[in-house]
């Protein structure tokens, strides 16, 4: 399918420079959603350089699915022991790190960018530097600032006021929004009006692998399995998981819960402990792409967006055909229709009692958990996969260039 883009010289390659801090071999859903973004964008026939942050032992440049990918110097912000330590990497703030960029994006000659994470200072470097040569940029907006814990909400919100949103007044670019709940918190908070709307990319190729591990030899499980998959975040804290599992036992006591992600915030490992359930919980790590299908596989339910949320991993999950429980509004995907109980499976955000209610059931009901997971599967694949969220991105890019 070729990028729809029309006028003269409609069909000329654009030049596309994705800019992201994070990216593989780095794991999360931003990096995911950008390398594969970049990788649909070249195998389309356009241009791609993938801009990032050195992470781990990753070559400063490597060639990888059809386009180029650069790793500028980082350095990593301290683990301070705070419950909302990140794993974040910066560039590193020299003259010639910031010379290098610009050296970088005046080679490739990009006809526009596409930026990912609002708060990241290569979204606004490379995002000045499109500004004063009056190149297009788009920005998609990933994770959200917010937390439950009123200190760590006003931090939030000085960081978004004093030092996100003059920033992004000063790129001015066009936003991308991924869900109702970006809409609304980036309306609140850098008054953003008219932006893009674009359901998260799933990568369904990916998901269709065959599974590489036996996690449930792995990890000894023999009953019915939870797979809580993503890292754990104060916007994902699993503690209605963990408050759910009483009743859960109660009724299937051979439960066990796999934790699959980085552990940032570990409210819920001290609350398991004290309802006297963290013997339920397997904290696995992060874990390689590849394997993610076989954590999906062995899943008899997966449940991580339960504070108000349905991101990458929970769409993954419906997409591989595993029963999913989320806490958005039906309304949650303009254009997307949800039915709850019939393509979606949706509780109200933090609401333990709703969690285990359904857990139960599902468990209790095997039959209803098939057909429910079929028509999540249909759902993530008609609306959500890839290849169609990339060309609705290729359509405004050619717009936005001109094409």
């Amino acid at each position: 399918m070729s990028a729809p883009v029309a006028g003269p010289g409609a069909h000329r390659p654009l030049r596309i420079a994705v800019v992201n801090n994070f990216f593989p071999p780095r794991v999360g859903g931003s990096a995911h959603m950008a390398a594969s973004l970049a990788q649909r964008y070249a195998a389309e026939g356009h241009e791609v350089l993938a801009i990032t942050a050195a992470y781990a032992d990753a070559p400063e440049t490597e060639e990888r699915d059809g386009y180029r990918v650069v790793r500028l110097p980082a350095v990593r912000m301290p683990r301070l022991g705070w419950s909302i330590d990140f794993d974040l990497s910066f560039v590193t703030p020299h003259l010639r790190t910031r010379r290098r960029l610009r050296r970088l994006l005046d080679e490739f000659r990009p006809d526009a960018l596409h930026l990912h994470g609002q708060f990241f200072d290569l979204t606004w470097l490379a995002g000045r530097y499109a500004r004063r040569r009056g190149l297009p940029s788009l920005l998609t907006i990933h994770t959200l600032l917010v937390s439950e814990r009123r200190r760590y909400d006003r931090l939030f919100r000085l960081l978004d006021a004093a030092l996100v949103r003059p920033n992004l007044n000063r790129i001015a670019p066009r936003f991308v929004i991924l869900d109702k709940l970006g809409l609304d918190y980036c309306a609140r908070r850098y008054g953003v009006t008219d932006p893009e709307f674009f359901p998260i990319p799933v990568d369904t190729d990916h998901l269709d692998s065959a599974p590489r591990k036996d996690i449930r030899a792995e990890h000894g499980v023999d009953g019915p399995l939870i797979v809580s998959l993503g890292h754990v975040i104060p916007l994902r804290n699993r503690l209605p998981l963990v408050e759910a599992m009483p009743a859960i036992l109660a009724r299937h006591p051979d439960v066990r819960v796999l934790v699959v992600g980085r552990v940032y915030h570990d409210a819920f490992l001290k609350r398991a402990r004290e309802l006297g359930v963290a013997d339920a919980f397997v904290v696995t790590g992060a874990v390689p792409k590849d394997d993610v299908p076989s954590y999906l596989a062995a899943a008899d339910l997966v449940a991580h967006d339960l504070n108000g949320g349905c991101g990458t991993a929970s769409l993954e999950a419906m997409a591989a055909g595993t029963a999913t429980i989320a806490s958005v509004g039906e309304d949650n995907y303009p254009g997307v229709e949800l039915r709850n109980g019939w393509n979606v499976l949706l509780v109200e955000p933090d609401d333990a009692e709703a969690v285990a209610a359904n857990v139960i059931e599902l468990l209790d009901k095997p039959g209803k958990r098939r057909a429910l997971a079929a028509r999540q599967q249909a759902l993530v694949r008609n609306n959500f996969a890839l290849d169609v969220v990339a060309a609705e991105h290729l359509r405004v890019l050619a717009k936005m260039a001109g094409r």
